[in-house]
C-alpha cells in the first residue's frame, strides 16, 4: 500500500500548480479559444476535476456530483462515458463561472480527502493516473494559452520572470555549432520501453513506478551504427534555414509537408514575427527579440524534418533518443535537467545550452504505434492513449512547459505532424556506415 499522506500531498500540490499558473490572468483571458485545438483556461480546470470526479468519485459512496451536466461539459474524447460538448466550441460557454469552476475544483478536493482511506487497489491507481493527466494538462494550459495570447497584436506578458543564472550556460569558445557535437551509437541490440526496474526516472518523483500504458512493453529493438547531436537545434541554425528559403524549397519537404506548408503559407516557426528589420519572437514574457542561442521551437513534424533534409541529416528514431539517453547518462540522466528549464522554473520558454531534458520537445521519426504487447486498460480509461495510434509521430525529453517530476526517459508524446502549438524542435541524427571486421 502506497502512502496515503505523501500521496495525498503529490496530489494537493499537483491541484495547487494547476491554479498557481493562472494566478496573473485576466477573468477574459480565461474564455479564450481561437482555435479548435486550443481550449480554454477555464476548461482545464473543469476537465482536470471532472477526470477525477468520473473515474474515482462517481464509484463513492454517497458522493453528490457537483452538477449533473458537467459530464457533458467537460468530457474530452471518453465515447464509453456518454456524449460531450464540442470541443471546438469550449469557448463559447460563458457559464459556469470562472468562480463556479473553483468551486467544483474545491468540492472534488474535499470529496477525495474524505474518500482516500476508503480506496480500493484500483482507486488509487486511478488517482495516480489522474494526477499525470493533471500535469499533462497544466503544459497544454500554458501552450494554450500562449497560443492565445501571441494572436493579440499587443503581445502580452503572462510573467515577466527572468532565466535564472544557472539555467544558462555560457561557452568560453564563443559561437556554439550543434553540428561539430555528436555522440555515436554503437550497432547493438538495447532494451527501450517502461519496465519497473527502469532507472532513468527524475527526482524528485510523484510516484516512481508510474508508467504510461503506452510506454509499457520493455523489449528489445536492433539499432543499427548513428550518432546523434548533443544538443537541439537553435534559432541561429533555423534562422539560416529560413533565410536560406527553406520554406520556399519543396525539395527538403516531404509531399504532405509542401502541401500544408502551402496550404497555410507558413513563412517560419510559430511565434516568429519579422518586423522592424529583425526577427522577434512572443514568448509567455512578452514580444522578444530572437534569442539565437536558444532552442527553435514550435515547429510541425514537417518543419523539423525539412530542416534536417537542408542539414543533410535526419530525425532520430524514439529508439536512437532513448538508447542515446541510457548511453550517455547511464547514473542520473537528470543531472543535466538543471540546466534546462522545467514547468517549475516559472521560465517557461528554452534557454540556450540544455541537454536532453526539458526546453523542447523533440520530433522523431518514429510513428506512433504500439509496443509488443500492448493491452488496453479496462473500461473508459483505455481510451486515454491506445485509440490515437494512428497518424501521430513520437516526441521526446519533456520541455519547458512539463512538470520536472512528471517526465520519463521512457515518456511518449505524440501529436499530429502538422501541429506546432506546443514546445516542439528536434535534434539532428545521421546514419553510420557498418564497420568492417
Amino acid at each position: 500500500m502506497p502512502n496515503l499522506d505523501a500521496l495525498f500531498s503529490d496530489f494537493i500540490a499537483v491541484r495547487q500548480c494547476t491554479e498557481f499558473l493562472c494566478q496573473n490572468l485576466l477573468l477574459e483571458d480565461y474564455h479564450l479559444q481561437p482555435v479548435a485545438d486550443v481550449s480554454p483556461a477555464k476548461w482545464h480546470l473543469a476537465h482536470t476535476s471532472w477526470f477525477f470526479e468520473q473515474f474515482i468519485l462517481q464509484d463513492v459512496q454517497n458522493y453528490t456530483c457537483f452538477h449533473p451536466q458537467y459530464n457533458y461539459l467537460f468530457n474530452s474524447y471518453y465515447e464509453s462515458v456518454g456524449k460531450r460538448w464540442d470541443r471546438a466550441a469550449r469557448g463559447d460557454l460563458s457559464r459556469p463561472a470562472v468562480e463556479t469552476i473553483y468551486q467544483y475544483r474545491a468540492h472534488v478536493q474535499e470529496a477525495i480527502a474524505a474518500a482516500l482511506p476508503r480506496f480500493s487497489e484500483r482507486q488509487l491507481q486511478l488517482l495516480q493516473l489522474g494526477m499525470h493527466h493533471e500535469q499533462q494538462h497544466q503544459e497544454l494550459l500554458l501552450t494554450d494559452l500562449k497560443y492565445s495570447l501571441g494572436l493579440n497584436p499587443l503581445f502580452p506578458a503572462l510573467q515577466t520572470k527572468a532565466a535564472k543564472p544557472s539555467l544558462l550556460r555560457h561557452r568560453a569558445d564563443g559561437e556554439h555549432k550543434i553540428s561539430e557535437n555528436w555522440f555515436e551509437i554503437p550497432a547493438g541490440v538495447y532494451w527501450v520501453g517502461f519496465s519497473e526496474a527502469e532507472p532513468f526516472k527524475a527526482e524528485p518523483s510523484l510516484s516512481v513506478d508510474f508508467s504510461f500504458d503506452n510506454e509499457r512493453g520493455a523489449h528489445r529493438v536492433f539499432i543499427n551504427p548513428c550518432e546523434i547531436a548533443t544538443q537541439t537545434v537553435t534559432q541561429r541554425e533555423y534562422l539560416a534555414f529560413v533565410e536560406a528559403g527553406g520554406y520556399t524549397r519543396p525539395e527538403f519537404w516531404l509531399s504532405d509537408g509542401w502541401d500544408w506548408c502551402q496550404r497555410e503559407q507558413i513563412q517560419a516557426p510559430l511565434h516568429w514575427h519579422f518586423q522592424d528589420n529583425a526577427w522577434w519572437n512572443y514568448t509567455l514574457s512578452g514580444l522578444q527579440r530572437l534569442d539565437l542561442d536558444a532552442p527553435v521551437t514550435h515547429l510541425s513534424f514537417f518543419e523539423a524534418d525539412a530542416y534536417a533534409r537542408f542539414c543533410g541529416a535526419r530525425l532520430p528514431t524514439e529508439f536512437e533518443w532513448e538508447v542515446a539517453v541510457q548511453l550517455l547518462q547511464p547514473q542520473n540522466p537528470f543531472t543535466e535537467a538543471q540546466h534546462s528549464p522545467f514547468l517549475e522554473s516559472g521560465y517557461w520558454q528554452p534557454v540556450p545550452y540544455g541537454g536532453f531534458w526539458g526546453n523542447v520537445w523533440e520530433w522523431t521519426a518514429s510513428a506512433y504505434l504500439p509496443y509488443p504487447g500492448f493491452e488496453v486498460a479496462e473500461g473508459a480509461v483505455g481510451e486515454y492513449n491506445g485509440k490515437f495510434m494512428n497518424g501521430q509521430y513520437v516526441l521526446r525529453g519533456g520541455s519547458c512547459a512539463t512538470p520536472h517530476a512528471h517526465i520519463r526517459a521512457t515518456y511518449r508524446n505524440f501529436f499530429m505532424p502538422e501541429k506546432r502549438w506546443q514546445f516542439t524542435g528536434l535534434r539532428l541524427a545521421r546514419s553510420l556506415k557498418e564497420k568492417s571486421c
